[in-house]
């Protein structure tokens, strides 16, 4: 935040003392811009003010920019007064951020000063005469009440018409006053000595005694002889009645900031405070409202303070003049803050979005969140501890709710009289009275009696004692203002304290780039430079949601650029060296445990170190300027009227002192050392020119404006704007659908076993909601009337009411479309009947879901629901095909109505078809979905004839139906249940009656009728008794059909046999001899591929692993693997009685019965083995399940894995005798080798805790 401006600067106190009011030349100029109507009285309108004059014209370090300058000294232009309104001078600072992002401060008090010039005075009266006529005609004049509105300023009390005839001005009887100001522009933000200063100023020129110098000589001496404080040094100097001191913390120390962190607190209360914060963190758009520019400025500091060690990289305009407003439609992140009269009250306020609005009403304790705000971590233990503080300073940490100035003055002063007055003695420390106080705060009450909730005992509630009361340090400023030192430092290191320990651990996760800076920053978008899935897998649970989103955010890439650019500790960047220095000192505390991150809440530690820096340099002033001299002025010069600001002597103000030697005469040889290292550190980007470049693009990267160029706001000013906003939205588009489409890309590679897996559940979530908002604020950029919080909804609402006009007239055939390809083959009558691509249907499925209650919320699951159905580009680009409505609802400029990005941005979204995201169904699970469901028997054998009825039951990620009875004739049904997530199995079967109940089914299908997903079953096996292997009832694994035209050539129409070899197990209709025998070397390979998938399957964090029931009883899962490890040599007696695993295994169990009986029991190890495998058997074939000799063995397999069993029963089985008599020499089974093998295969799955489905293991108890 250092003024790098063009050249190194002599490192002055202030650059520039500026005076504005009304020029008396050019008369009243309305200021149309500022949107003040006409119907306000002429003394509430708003008229141009002038930059009056400059001392000096120019310093080449800081140009002077004239138009922002007047814009914010007198961001309401001129203002009126007569006699009777109050006249109070008031206070603010503002910012100037410059084009490559350093800024500049400007502190101004504003006062009135008598009109003299009889021009004006009768100009007022004119407006007064033509207003009134006007009014006249338009209403009827109310009673004469006169004194309405003389007592306030800003009369809240009486209605507004009434105040409009009689807020008047007569020229004979009032006097006419205007608003003029003087102003400090400095390279550094010292709020609380600038005011004093520009405070003594008008105080000279107010008082009945003249100053004691001219008022030339003071300002001279603060332009020119006054330096900037090096750091960590103090210095005092003298003001027109007093000495004023400033001081500014070392490089160690967190960076200046001098703004009452006190007032923020007062305003909103610790619980807004926090919540603004993290709005503040996550990037969204923040407006503040306030009628005090002060208070703007005072919350929007103070929050981008507390973010130390991040920087808030967006539009940055704490006070918006109020020719800016159509600024309020950027749509990108900003923080602004907006002027409010007084009058109206928020509903008045006309924002162009508020999706993702944090709106903030500072007068009224206030605040209004947008919708899915994630909890900063450990809020509670963190508004506690800052609660603890603003107590021990005697401020409610609710804040005060009037707080109005007088009375919080009075409240402040009593209650820290109570806690820390220790000068008078009346209750010397005793320990009691600060907890007493503490006891009867509801606040605190409210905070003890959750926590103690949570468990934590809070019963010794700590107020910091004050360290300030040593006897030996004389402070050399008064009381008040070492109290506002002490707090903000306390809030701060409390907050910086977060942070640092949130981030303890950052170094290790980032990445540095392999190649050199050059490339690296040529390539800087499309590089990752943090391990975000690997630091969020450290994170305790309840930290994802904040944490998640806060990582995708500019402010976090930055600070981590930064973090890679700046190797070297000398060419750190101040913050950042701070930052390091902290971090490294946690590590150290926290050595026992480097990287386990634990959610215990640790305290600020760094608070009495910090405040004992700021009290040395307050009790030992390192340097004290010159004083205020008289100047060289002429004879008569320097004269001026009470009450008046003079204009001031140019020739002696617009130069220093000959040389600048002179100033720094009296600075001590080491300052001027220390003053030299210090401008080394903070321009060494000046020197650099490489490096001034980097950090440069580094800061433009993330955002294309900082802040409005303040200049005159002609049409095409506007436009230019509005075209950089355009030009940015496309990148965010562009870098958006990038991100998310490698880290989907990326983890769809590693589920195909390329590479690591790097993205989780949390992070996609984030990735999907920041691209609503980025939809929401495209929609919202340019709109003309705003309707609805949402944008984007009230734009399809818009289509949707004009779909409807034109069906009702008939110009509308169908209200969906039929992809080619399905038209062309749905006449298969095995196929569903296609769904129809409908936007509207779609918008129909989000308004019939009840939960969701807000507009934005609609929008958001449309967004989700169009993602998941790979019709987002698709949809969109159907809405704004109604060039009419678009035209209606945007104005020219609007990204919507620029066509060349609106294709590349719709071009954008067409790639999100690449992948499959399921962010619908993942998110909404308590909706309704309706179900569609076909049964497709086998045509050849008989299907036609089948008696029996069948049921159906279909199991998910997140439930099952229950049983379904399936219409006998029509086998097509669909019907509605909650969610079930993704489809994993289906259990078939029918009840068996009547002659012919042989059922032959091919597959089933099952779509999600809302989400269009389609599931295949594939079955290929009866259901009879005596057909196959016996089985009324089977379970099905599903997968899931990719595209459409996939799925319609995948329709079998050949006899199952014909089907590629993978589908062989589930289509062994006649009899097993039809496999296709595989060797012991692809069985081996199979098994190993099974177990693979599973151990992979519980690497995967939980929230992305996939089913393990297609795992274990898939295609190519465990159970398929064993099936053929136990085929493999198996001998087939007679040519048509089929043999099956299951009669060799239920042999197997007959033998260990008898051994059991006979009593022959080798050991007891090779016992329980036995007896746990009779038992499973036993178990499986007393089911009441109707399920044959595969489904049983598929059960068996499954209950094996579950109880790490399935190693064991193979060895069994291996030296059982019953396998000598069943398997052929040269079978698997019988090869000793090969068996450990396989055994030593399936230990592996030992240290798994593998749950089965309900639908694998129904009607067993084991």
């Amino acid at each position: 935040m250092s003024g790098g401006g063009g050249s190194s600067p002599p490192g002055r106190f202030a650059d520039y003392f500026v005076i504005c009011g009304l020029d008396t030349e050019t008369g009243l100029e309305p200021d149309e811009l500022s949107g003040e109507n006409f119907e306000q009285t002429p003394l509430r309108r708003t008229f141009k003010s002038k930059v009056l004059a400059r001392y000096p014209e120019n310093v080449e370090w800081n140009p002077f920019d004239q138009d922002a300058v007047g814009m914010l000294c007198m961001p309401k232009g001129l203002a009126f007064k007569t006699q009777a309104d109050s006249r109070e001078p008031q206070f603010h600072s503002f910012i100037i951020t410059r084009e490559d992002g350093s800024r500049t401060f400007g502190f101004s008090l504003t006062f009135f000063e008598e009109v003299t010039s009889k021009q004006i005075c009768s100009a007022m009266q004119t407006l007064y005469h033509m207003h009134n006529a006007e009014y006249d005609i338009f209403h009827t004049p109310p009673p004469n009440d006169k004194d309405s509105c003389s007592s306030t300023g800003d009369c809240n009390g009486t209605s507004v018409s009434k105040l409009q005839r009689f807020n008047s001005y007569d020229i004979s009887r009032d006097t006419l006053y205007v608003s003029k100001c003087i102003c400090l522009i400095a390279p550094m933000s010292f709020m609380k000595a600038c005011k004093k200063v520009l405070e003594q100023l008008h105080q000279a020129v107010t008082s009945p005694q003249p100053p004691p110098l001219p008022l030339e000589s003071y300002i001279y001496n603060i332009l020119y002889e006054v330096p900037l404080p090096p750091a960590g040094r103090s210095l005092k100097f003298s003001g027109v009645y007093g000495p004023i001191v400033c001081q500014r913390p070392s490089t160690s120390e967190l960076p200046l900031f001098d703004f009452p962190v006190k007032e923020v607190f007062e305003l909103l209360g610790v619980e807004n405070v926090v919540q603004l914060f993290t709005c503040a963190l996550l990037e969204f758009q923040i407006l503040l409202y306030s009628q005090h520019y002060q208070r703007l400025m005072t919350v929007a500091e103070t929050i981008t303070a507390l973010m130390f060690p991040f920087q808030w990289q967006h539009v940055y305009v704490p006070i918006l003049p109020a020719s800016l407003l159509h600024f309020l439609d950027a749509p990108v992140p900003y923080l602004m803050g907006l002027h409010s009269n007084g009058l109206d009250d928020r509903s008045k306020l006309e924002l162009p979005q508020e999706a993702n609005l944090c709106f903030v009403d500072v007068d009224n304790h206030f605040i209004e969140l947008p919708e899915d705000l994630p909890q900063f971590p450990n809020k509670l233990e963190f508004v506690q501890e800052i609660s603890e503080i603003l107590m021990a300073f005697g401020i409610p940490p609710e804040g005060n709710l009037h707080c109005s100035e007088s009375a919080s003055k009075m409240k402040s002063l009593r209650a820290c009289d109570i806690v820390s007055d220790k000068r008078n003695g009346n209750i010397a420390g005793s320990p009691l009275n600060s907890c007493e106080l503490l006891k009867e705060n509801e606040t605190i009450a409210r905070l003890q009696a959750l926590v103690k909730r949570t468990g934590v005992s809070l019963e010794k509630l700590e107020v910091r004692e004050e360290t300030s009361s040593k006897k030996d340090l004389k402070i050399q400023c008064d009381e008040e203002e070492f109290k506002i030192y002490q707090l903000n430092i306390q809030i701060r290191e409390v907050f910086a304290n977060r942070f640092t320990q949130m981030f303890a651990d950052y170094e290790v996760f980032v990445i540095q780039p392999s190649q050199d800076k050059e490339s690296w920053f040529t390539n800087r978008e499309q590089m990752q430079n943090f391990d975000k899935a690997s630091f969020l897998s450290d994170q305790p649970e309840p930290y994802l949601p904040f944490l998640s989103r806060f990582l995708e955010t500019q402010m976090f890439a930055s600070f981590i650029d930064n973090k890679i650019m700046c190797h070297d500790e000398d060419e750190k960047d101040p913050v950042l060296r701070v930052f390091d220095s902290r971090v490294d000192k946690i590590r150290l505390l926290n050595v026992r445990t480097p990287t386990l991150r634990t959610s215990m809440y640790q305290k600020c530690t760094t608070i009495d170190e910090a405040e004992k820096a700021i009290e040395l340099r307050l009790a030992k002033i390192d340097h004290t300027a010159v004083h205020p001299h008289l100047l060289d002025m002429k004879i008569g010069q320097g004269k001026y009227e009470l009450g008046f600001f003079p204009k001031l002597q140019s020739d002696v103000l617009s130069t220093g002192p000959a040389s600048n030697k002179w100033t720094k005469r009296n600075a001590p040889a080491q300052w001027r050392r220390k003053d030299r290292q210090k401008q080394h550190t903070e321009h060494l980007r000046l020197d650099n020119d490489q490096r001034e470049k980097y950090i440069q693009e580094a800061r433009n990267l993330g955002s294309t404006i900082r802040q409005p160029k303040l200049s005159n706001l002609s049409p095409s000013v506007i436009a230019q704007t509005n075209c950089k906003f355009v030009e940015g939205l496309l990148k965010e588009c562009r870098n958006k659908t990038k991100r998310m489409l490698v880290e989907k890309m990326g983890r769809e590679a590693v589920e195909l076993g390329h590479g690591e897996v790097n993205i989780t559940g949390v992070e996609e979530n984030t990735l999907i909601a920041s691209l609503c908002d980025l939809l929401e604020r495209i929609w919202s950029h340019g709109l003309q009337v705003k309707q609805g919080k949402s944008a984007l909804w009230s734009h399809l609402l818009h289509y949707l009411e004009n779909r409807q006009k034109k069906v009702t007239s008939g110009s509308f055939s169908s209200s969906g479309i039929l992809l080619e390809s399905e038209r062309r083959k749905s006449d298969a009558s095995t196929a569903m009947s296609p769904l129809r691509i409908s936007l509207v249907q779609d918008m129909r499925h989000i308004q019939n879901i009840s939960e969701i209650k807000t507009d934005v919320g609609k929008a958001r699951a449309w967004v989700r629901l169009s993602m998941e159905k790979k019709l987002l580009s698709r949809h969109l680009k159907q809405l704004l095909s109604d060039h009419e409505l678009t035209k209606k609802l945007y104005k020219r400029y609007a990204f919507l109505r620029c066509d060349d990005e609106k294709e590349q941005f719709l071009y954008h979204l067409l790639s999100f078809n690449a992948v499959d995201y399921f962010c619908f169904t993942n998110v909404f699970t308590t909706v309704l979905i309706p179900y569609h469901i076909l049964v497709v028997p086998s045509k050849k054998l008989g299907g036609s004839m089948f008696t029996a009825n069948p049921w159906i039951c279909i199991s998910g990620e997140l439930g099952e139906t229950g049983v379904l009875q399936v219409p006998r004739n029509i086998l097509e049904m669909t019907f509605e249940c909650q969610n079930l997530g993704k489809l994993t199995t289906v259990q078939i079967g029918h009840d068996n009656s009547g002659l012919y109940a042989k059922w032959l089914v091919e597959y089933v299908m099952v779509r999600n009728e809302i989400t269009g997903h389609t599931y295949k079953f594939p079955c290929g096996r009866w259901l009879g008794k005596g057909m196959d292997d016996g089985s009324l009832e089977r379970i099905l694994v599903g997968e899931l059909l990719t595209s459409h035209t996939e799925a319609d050539e995948r329709q079998c129409r050949t006899p199952p046999l014909q089907q590629s070899p993978s589908m062989i197990r589930r289509l062994v209709t006649i009899s097993p001899n039809n496999k296709p025998k595989l060797n012991t070397g692809q069985i081996q390979e199979a098994i190993g591929e099974a177990v693979n998938g599973i151990v992979k399957h519980f690497h995967k964090p939980e929230k992305e692993r996939g089913s393990l029931t297609l795992l274990l009883c898939g295609e190519s899962g465990l159970v398929s693997a064993l099936e053929q490890v136990f085929q493999h040599g198996f001998k087939s007696p007679r040519l048509f009685k089929n043999v099956f695993i299951w009669d060799f295994l239920e042999k197997a169990q007959t033998y260990y019965e008898t051994l059991e009986q006979n009593e022959m029991v080798p050991e007891e190890n090779w016992q329980t083995r036995a007896r746990n495998f009779c038992r499973f058997i036993t178990a499986i074939n007393n089911t009441p399940r109707n399920i044959g000799k595969d489904g049983k063995f598929q059960m068996l397999v499954c209950l094996g894995a579950r109880d790490h069993l399935l190693h064991h029963w193979i060895a069994l089985l291996a030296d059982c005798p019953i396998t000598a008599q069943m398997y052929e020499e040269a079978a698997l089974i019988k090869d000793h080798t090969l068996v450990n093998s396989l055994i030593r295969v399936l230990q592996t799955l030992q240290e798994f805790n593998i749950t089965l489905e309900a639908s694998l293991v129904k009607g067993i108890d084991i």
